[in-house]
C-alpha cells in the first residue's frame, strides 16, 4: 500500500477523529474498536435500504470518485431517508466523490441507500463498533471475508 494511503488510513483509524466524532455526537467512543472496509466497485444488490447493524455505532464514509457528469444521474448517490420504504423520500443526498467525509450516527431510523447503480464507487467506509457478542462476531466476520478476498483463486 502507497504510504500516503497507509497514513490516510492511519489517521482515518486513529484517535484525534475519533474524539471529534465522539464529541460531535455525544458517544462514548473510547472503547469502539474500528472497522475498516475499502469498497471500488457496486454491485447490483448494493445500495438496497438498510440501516446498519446495532454492531456499529457509527459509520464514517469518505468517497474516492472525480466529481463530474459521472453522478448527473444521481445514481449511487447515497440518501439519508426518511424510512424503509422509498428511496426518493430522503432529506440529503450525497455525491460520492471529491473526498466528501459522510459521519453518522447509527440508530434505529437512521435508513439510507442509494438508486441502483452497478460499476466503479470507490469508497472507504470505517466503522466505529459496539464492544459486545454481535460486534465481535462481525469483526471476525470482516476480517475473514477480507482474508479471502485476498486469496488467489483459480478457476
Amino acid at each position: 500500500m502507497p504510504p500516503d494511503v497507509s497514513a490516510m488510513i492511519a489517521e482515518l483509524q486513529g484517535p484525534k477523529l475519533k474524539a471529534i466524532i465522539a464529541e460531535k455526537f455525544g458517544l462514548d467512543l473510547a472503547k469502539a474498536p474500528t472497522m475498516l472496509t475499502v469498497r471500488g466497485r457496486t454491485r447490483e444488490k448494493d445500495g438496497r435500504i438498510h440501516r446498519d447493524s446495532d454492531a456499529k455505532l457509527v459509520t464514517v464514509l469518505l468517497y474516492l470518485n472525480p466529481g463530474g457528469e459521472d453522478w448527473a444521474s444521481r445514481d449511487g448517490c447515497l440518501r439519508l431517508l426518511n424510512g424503509p420504504d422509498d428511496v426518493e423520500d430522503y432529506d440529503v443526498e450525497v455525491t460520492p466523490a471529491e473526498g466528501t467525509l459522510l459521519v453518522f450516527p447509527n440508530g434505529p431510523d437512521t435508513w439510507h441507500g442509494h438508486r441502483q447503480f452497478v460499476g466503479t464507487r470507490y469508497a472507504i467506509q470505517l466503522n466505529y463498533m459496539a464492544t459486545g457478542r454481535k460486534a465481535q462476531y462481525e469483526l471476525r466476520r470482516h476480517r475473514l471475508s477480507a482474508l479471502a478476498k485476498r486469496l488467489p483463486f483459480t478457476g
